[in-house]
């Protein structure tokens, strides 16, 4: 390559027309593949698309009361939507909040789903088995405030009509509508602080039926505290 100047031009065209017929190459092979993984990766809707997580069978006893009163704890709930933090209500719910931070700890809700879902009331999640009829194997009971109302972005947690007002096991729901027009016997939590858009985008996966249009996975919820 480097017998005289005037070869010099012509080689280093045919370089030229070589490197370019590389890179087209790479960019048909390679970078298709590439946009087809990620559109598949994700909804429209903004919510990745998810396979049901099998069912998680858990039987634990009942914990130690950790957390102080007037603690601040927050739940950071990581989605196939998105993550949204719950600010834990610790002053007038300690003994549900400390239930909740110590299933989250002992990684309860992780790779669990939002198995209930009803437009412009509340989404609901926190069952191991995915069906509604789960929990850790223990409740607990601790009544709410009288002048609690169940109003957007609430965080309560579930029970059956033939339990006691505030008793509470896993299962939690977040309030998606104005107001859910309940009456005050769901056991307080806490209320989102963050990521309210992402609560709203999980509400708009219900369907008539209550159940979620796709599965929403709670991949991992952990607590923070300060």
């Amino acid at each position: 390559m480097e017998e005289g100047k005037d070869k010099r031009p012509l080689i280093l065209g045919v370089f030229a027309l070589v490197a370019i017929a590389i890179v087209a190459v790479v960019l048909i092979s390679g970078g298709g593949d590439d946009d087809s993984g990620s559109t598949a990766s994700a909804g429209a809707d903004g919510c990745e698309k998810v396979d049901q997580p099998p069912a998680k069978r858990e039987q634990l006893k009942a914990p130690k009361q950790t957390v102080k009163p007037g603690e601040v704890l927050t739940a950071v709930v990581e989605t196939s939507c998105g993550t949204f933090e719950i600010a834990l209500d610790t002053k007038r719910a300690p003994k549900t909040t400390n239930s909740v931070a110590y299933l989250a700890e002992e990684g309860f809700y992780d790779e669990t789903t939002f198995h209930r879902i009803v437009p412009e009331f509340v989404i609901q999640g926190g069952d191991p088995l995915g069906t509604g009829t789960g929990g850790p194997g223990y409740s607990v009971v601790e009544k709410p405030p009288a002048n609690l109302a169940y109003t957007k972005g609430v965080v309560a947690m579930a029970k059956s009509a033939a339990e006691p007002p505030g008793t509470s096991a896993s299962q939690f729901y977040v309030v998606t509508g104005a107001d859910a027009g309940l009456p005050p016997e769901y056991a307080l939590l806490g209320k989102v602080s963050s990521g309210l858009d992402v609560v709203e985008l999980i509400g708009e996966q219900g369907g008539p039926s209550e159940k979620p249009k796709q599965t929403i996975v709670i991949k991992k919820m952990t607590i923070e505290k300060g």
